[in-house]
This record gives structure tokens, sequence and C-alpha cells, in this order.
């Protein structure tokens, strides 16, 4: 609970206990006007007797909190109260200005004692026994005792009827005492409430439920918690975490190596150094060089190759890689009859995806239809999947969406395609991140 909150609270709380009293001359006056008249006094319900009023004089009182007099407000509040046969109202009128001095002092535990007593007293009017409410509640949470934090802050939801408010409050109260179950279920209802009404989550709700994932071990729930973290709120450290996990997840293929570092070098502004040494690496290995190229020149122009201790190793893989680009771009023509000539689709599958590297993309683009449509394909979803993410790196997102949502598979082909979707759909100021690192 935001600390901010709590002592705003508390000051409200400090002027409401100092200003509970204004009924007490009433109640000093009453016996001589009565006597005036010839009747006996009586009391007025809601006042406090004169000996009581001596001692909790709102002026004196007024005046020792001012002057930061403490021990002799709380002198007044212990003489007062061994005062016998206290009223319910004097009672309360104690209590009220416990809080106020609770509340100045930080004395949390008769803080506590005494919100409980003025909320139990049913002499508060409905706003200001919400405040009450809450004020416990944040106590509670404050000093971790969550089961009563979440007792009071339920209770407030209840006689206020604001469901919304101390609701983060609560699911925060069921992860810190580890009823991590119930955090989780709580999240993903909020989650998937907000998803149908078309609303953000909030980020402290996701971050929220990848550490429930976390900390009760279920990789599926973290899992959730990142795709949403990065379809929402986007960085470097969501992408490569995600696409991380997405490597470790059962069942996933390592032939997608390529593909999830394709991804993440479009997805992130820097990625680590062997990160673009072994993007190249494997591009070089699938006859991408003009890839392997792009990549490596990239790592450079950030600083993060060429420097250390492997820069001659990063200098020799760049050679090669501007090498055999400079020999696929004199010789990429001629491989197009030949592989319109073969039995299957592959061959024009890859020599278009060369192309896109090449940057010559509607022509890549039509020899990967060419392939898709000659059939013969041993894995006619990760066709789809380049397909799709070619369209991508040509700018054409709606042709690339279109593609991508008909790809199917759970060995991280689907996933892919479902990551380059949240790619392509990443908010504006996201957006603009690879343009300016000129991906």
């Amino acid at each position: 609970m935001s600390q901010f909150r709590l002592a705003r609270l508390s000051l409200l709380l400090a002027a409401i206990g100092l200003n509970v009293l204004p009924a007490l001359s009433h109640a000093q006056d009453a016996k001589p006007a009565a006597a005036a008249a010839g009747a006996p006094a009586a009391a007025p319900a809601d006042t406090v007797r004169p000996e009581v009023f001596k001692l909790l004089d709102p002026t004196a009182v007024k005046a020792s909190m001012d002057a930061k007099n403490y021990a002799d407000v709380q002198s007044r509040i212990d003489q007062a109260a061994a005062i016998p046969a206290l009223t319910p109202y004097e009672t309360f009128v104690l209590n009220r200005l416990r809080v106020a001095l609770a509340s100045t002092t930080n004395n949390a535990p008769m803080a506590m004692t005494a919100l409980e007593a003025v909320i139990e007293s049913g002499k508060l009017d409905k706003k200001a026994q919400g405040d009450f409410i809450q004020a416990l509640a944040n106590y509670h949470y404050n000093a971790k005792d969550y089961p009563n934090a979440i007792k009071w802050f339920t209770r407030y939801q209840t006689e206020t009827g604001d469901v919304a408010t101390m609701r983060p409050y609560i699911i925060r109260a069921y992860y810190f005492s580890n009823d991590f179950a119930r955090a989780k279920q709580e999240l993903m209802a909020d989650l998937t409430a907000k998803q149908q009404a078309g609303k953000t989550p909030t980020i402290e709700e996701l971050q929220l439920l990848a550490n429930t994932g976390s900390k009760s071990k279920d990789p599926a729930t973290y899992l959730v918690a990142m795709e949403n973290l990065v379809r929402y709120y986007p960085s470097d450290d969501y992408w490569s975490d995600l696409l991380g996990r997405l490597q470790g997840k059962a069942g996933y293929s390592d032939r997608f190596a390529l593909d999830v570092l394709r991804l993440q070098f479009k997805a992130v502004d820097t990625m680590p150094p062997q990160d673009y040494s072994d993007m190249a690496e494997i591009a070089l290995q699938n006859a991408f060089p003009t890839e392997a190229k792009k990549v490596l020149d990239a790592g450079f122009a950030k600083g993060v190759l060429g420097t250390g201790a492997n820069a001659a190793k990063h200098k020799k893989l760049r050679d090669q890689a501007a090498k055999a680009a400079a020999d696929d771009a004199k010789n990429i023509a001629s491989g197009e009859a030949s592989a319109m000539k073969s039995k299957d689709g592959t061959g024009l599958i890859n020599l278009g995806y060369a192309f896109v590297t090449m940057d010559q993309f509607d022509k890549g683009i039509d020899l990967i239809q060419k392939g898709i449509a000659k059939g013969g394909l041993k894995r006619p979803e990760d066709a789809k999947l380049r397909l799709g993410y070619s369209y991508a790196m040509a700018g054409k997102k709606d042709e690339a969406i279109k593609v991508l949502e008909t790809v199917k598979g759970g060995d991280g082909v689907g996933d892919l395609a479902r990551y380059w979707i949240m790619w392509l759909n990443r908010p504006a100021t996201a957006a603009a991140a690879p343009a300016a690192a000129a991906k």
C-alpha cells in the first residue's frame, strides 16, 4: 500500500480526531441551564461530562498537539480513561483522540486498536466509516499482517460498495501471504475481464502475475504474464525473457533457433554479443549470407561486436559473411530455374527468403508463395511462418498478420507466429524503436 496514501489518511484522521469535541461545551453548559429552569439536568446523548471535558478540552489538546507535546495528550487520554462509568460516546471520543495521537506519533498498535473500536462503535457516518476501515486495513497491510489486511479491505468493499479501489491490495496481500493459487486466480480473472472489455491491464498487474508464476514454479502462468507484458509494455528485457522461455517450453523444436533470433533482432534494440554472432553463424550455415552480414553490421554499429577478447573473431566472421554475401548477390538469379524444376517447393522458399534478406521483398515473397503452392513440403507450417515474417520485414503488416494467423503447431511454430503478430501490433511508442535502430 502506498505510503503516500497512508500518510495522507493519517493527517485526515488526526484532523478528525481533534475535531470530534464540538458538543463538549454543550454538555458542560447543560447543568446550569437546566437548573435555571428548575429541572434536573439531562445530558444529551452524544456529549461528555464536565470532568471528561476538562481533560479533553479541544483547545488545550490542539495546543499540545501543535507544540508536539504528545506526552501531555497521552496523559489527558489516560486520565479520562480512568474516570469510572464512561459512556459509549465518551469512549468513542477517547478512541478518536487515540487515533489522532497514534497517527501523528506513528504508534501503529494504538492506532489499530483505537481504529477498530471506533469502527465498531456504530457512531460514524458512512463516509467516515469507510475512511476508518481503509486506514485500519492500511495499518495491517504495512505491518505485513495480510490475513487481517484482507479482512478489512474486504469489509471496506462490502460497506462502501467500492470494489475496485482496494482490489489490487487484496490481491497483493494474497501474494505476500504466499497464497499464490488465490493470487493467480484473481489476477487471471482481472486480466480476462479487461481484455474482454478492450481495456489494457496495468504493468503492475502483469508483473505481479509473472512473479506469482515464478514463485509458485508455474511456467505456464509466467509465460502468460510475459506474453502480455510484451504485448502491452514491450521492452528489450521482456522480449528477451519471452523468447528465452519459448526455447525452454516443452515440445519446442531446436530447428527454430534462427527463427527465434530473427524475431529478437527485430524486436529488441540491442542483443547480447553472443546472439549477434550466433545468428550470423546459423544464417551462414543455412545459406543466407546477406542476412548474416546485416546482423554483424548491426552488432558492430551498436558497439557490441568488434571489441574485447572476441574482437578478432567477430572481424573474421564479418569478413566471411561479407564475401559470401557478395558472391550470393552475383549468383542468386541463376538459382531460380533449378528451384522451379525441383520436385517440391523447398528450394523456391529458401531462394525467396534469400531475396527478402537482400530487401527485394516483392521478388522474394512471390517465390516463397510459389514454393508453398508447389507443395511437397515436409513442414508446410514452417513455410507459412517464413512467408508471414517476410511480409512483416517488407512492412506489409496486414498481409503478414493474415498469413501468420493461419500458422498452427505446438512445437514452437505457432508460438512464433503469435509473437510476430504481437510485434506487428506493438504500441505506437514501441513501434518507433526498430525503425530508429535501422533494422
